[in-house]
């Protein structure tokens, strides 16, 4: 390759190991694998299973800074002996994830693939491990749960803090549980699994931890952030393989809380839980939702920040993710001088997450920054495809795996606007959809800066080269995804200009379009109609189809049937789903992560509530703020 060339960029999968050891744990982690080889039987499971706990929140700086400007594209809304060796190696260790037995046979009986299908139907034999992250990246060594500013480590242990009132099941994914966590989705019911879920107990092999980050929000750099208000309850290894991070938010104070209680209120939990399954059945790369717990405890916020300080309920999202590392993750080592450190936590997360990229390469950190770049570029267009607006898009919250994180005040446009800003507390409308490609290479390009001092002369050349690929990149696929929702085949010159429209057309006829005899039922597309360029868009789109190669009409509506949601999650859904939910009635939020996990089919239930409408007139005016 030419010294100066930018490598083309890497996919991730698989897993790496571990490099060194740290010690400042080994007391704990002793302590939880004796626990293991010990594991007492489920009456005496309280004598491991809780301890003490400890409280979380943060609010976002303001600030503006000059950023590079793009085009806009108008869019409307938008075997199994695998598994044994997997098995092997996990007894090994300790760490035995499926349970072994079910009530009428024996172990001696019963085959490894027979063990393969089976979900744990108890917590029992059920464990987490920090192992994989404690034993190369270091702990702060103060272990008190105190604000403060903390140097020269990853994470700070922090224990949840317990709920003082009952605690309600609100949701729980079904998918989640069983294909990820490999427990039947019964276990959901149980006490045990209530009290992990609400941060009320930790599980066997678990070192609570929070991580410490910093980060660029709203163009200005904040200097420590970290998780104020989630804790990393472990890493579960499934019987594929996968390794999954658990995250609890909102359960209670960590070092990083800044000012803040700790606490996650109701209405922002079931919004996350909601749309981050919502987004995983759309098919954008995103954390998932385990369950959904709501209290009675009191929190109080002032929503959006005029001094009217109310009284909300507590909540609490366990997450799923493959990592939480996100760029601010980065930065915080680079703008302290931390840069062994930050050489460790970067060859950590290759060797954990980039397996294509040789950890022993000179230029493992340029090939780095080449899939961050070619990677983040495909995610933004996705959110683009289907008109999603994070809302908060600091670089504590842009993932390095190039996932959805940290679902605050995002919304789904609804008619085209590039203007569209779904936090209110976003005065200066950094973080408008319009603006999200560019706020990608305005991240990418702190990322690069926190990589350079880790980069000699020629690779920071090649470096800056793949960040000024990035729109290209992000071009590719947004015309890419564009052209599949309006049926186009092949290359023709004009493409462009009928993206540049983007219509929802997967139902309506030909002959409707063409005579402009536009169905009430399709009233996105009603609305557009009025536009003076629209008959003239419609003769050219006419014409383009006529040129698709082999196709017909219905194949043409199946392909965009199924890249075209009739379904998103529009903030008026989850704001009836929050309002019956403060009433303890969780039907709607149920009812809405059903719909949501088929977005591209009709739902009876959801034609009746009326979720592929407009917006109702009472929510016209909804709001949605950073406060939560």
């Amino acid at each position: 390759m030419n010294a100066l060339s930018p490598p083309l960029p890497r996919s991730r999968s698989g897993d790496g190991r571990s490099l060194q050891s740290v010690p400042l744990v080994a007391q704990l982690l002793a302590r939880n694998s004796t626990v293991r080889r010990n594991r007492q039987p489920r009456k005496s499971r309280s004598a491991y299973f809780g301890r003490n706990m400890i409280q979380s929140t943060g609010f976002w700086f303001c600030g503006l800074t000059r950023r590079p400007q793009f085009p806009l594209l108008l869019l409307l809304r938008v075997t199994c002996h695998a598994v044994v060796s997997c098995l092997l190696q996990s007894a090994a260790e300790g760490r035995v994830h499926l349970l072994p037995l079910s009530s009428n046979k024996s172990s001696h009986v019963q085959s490894y693939c027979e063990r393969e299908t089976k979900l744990a139907l108890s917590l029992d034999f059920w464990t987490l491990s920090s192992e994989n992250l404690i034993a190369v990246l270091p702990v702060d060594p103060v272990q008190e749960n105190y604000v403060r500013k903390v140097k020269n480590c990853i994470f700070s242990i922090a224990f949840p803090t317990p709920f003082k009132s009952r605690v309600l099941l609100a949701a729980v994914s079904k998918e989640v549980l069983e294909d990820i966590l490999d427990l039947d989705v019964s276990v959901s019911e149980t006490d045990d699994f209530i009290q992990l879920v609400s941060g009320g107990k930790i599980v066997s092999g678990s070192v609570p931890l929070a991580h410490r980050y910093g980060g660029h929000q709203f163009g200005m750099w904040a200097d420590q952030l970290g998780d104020g208000r989630a804790h990393l309850i472990g890493t579960y290894t499934n019987r594929q393989g996968e390794k999954w991070e658990l995250q609890l938010k909102g359960s209670g104070k960590t070092p990083y809380s800044r000012n803040g209680d700790g606490r996650a209120v109701l209405r922002s939990s079931v919004r996350e839980f909601l749309c981050s399954e919502a987004m995983h059945y759309l098919g954008i790369p995103t954390s998932r939702a385990v369950s959904l717990v709501v209290s009675d405890d009191e929190v109080w916020r002032d929503q959006f920040y005029n001094g009217n300080i109310t009284k909300e309920r507590g909540a609490v999202v366990l997450r799923a993710a493959k990592s939480w590392f996100r760029i601010g993750s980065l930065e915080i080592l680079a703008h302290y001088g931390e840069l062994d450190l930050l050489r460790t936590l970067l060859d950590f997360i290759i060797q954990e997450h980039f397996p294509s990229i040789d950890v022993k390469e000179p230029n493992r950190y340029v090939d780095f920054f080449s899939t961050v770049v070619f990677e983040t570029a495909q995610l933004i267009a996705l959110w683009m495809s289907v008109g999603f607006a994070h809302g908060v898009c600091n670089t504590d919250n842009f993932s390095l795996l190039s996932i959805t994180i940290d679902y605050g005040p995002f919304g789904f446009m609804e008619a085209y606007n590039p203007d569209f800003v779904p936090n209110t507390s976003d005065d200066e409308r950094r973080y408008k959809i319009g603006n999200q490609a560019s706020i990608g290479m305005f991240n990418l390009d702190k990322l690069l800066q926190a990589l350079n001092p880790l980069l000699d002369l020629g690779q920071k050349q090649i470096a800056a080269q793949i960040l000024h690929q990035y729109p290209v990149h992000y071009y590719a696929r947004f015309r890419k995804l564009f052209k599949a929702k309006l049926g186009l085949l092949g290359e023709k010159e004009g493409d462009d200009e009928l993206i540049a429209l983007l219509l929802h057309l997967s139902e309506i006829t030909e002959s409707q379009l063409q005579e402009l005899n536009i169905p009430q039922q399709f009233w996105a597309l009603k609305t557009i109609s009025k536009h003076e360029l629209f008959p003239t868009w419609v003769s050219k789109y006419i014409l383009r189809l006529k040129s698709n190669m082999n196709d017909s009409v219905s194949e043409r509506r199946k392909r965009m049937i199924t890249v075209n949601p009739r379904y998103v999650l529009k903030n008026w859904m989850a704001e009836s789903a929050v309002q019956k939910a403060e009433r303890n009635d969780f039907s709607e939020v149920r009812l809405l992560h059903q719909v949501l996990r088929s977005p591209f089919q009709k739902h009876s239930a959801a034609e009746k509530a009326g979720y592929a409408l407009p917006t109702p007139s009472w929510a016209k005016d909804l709001r949605v703020s950073c406060s939560s």
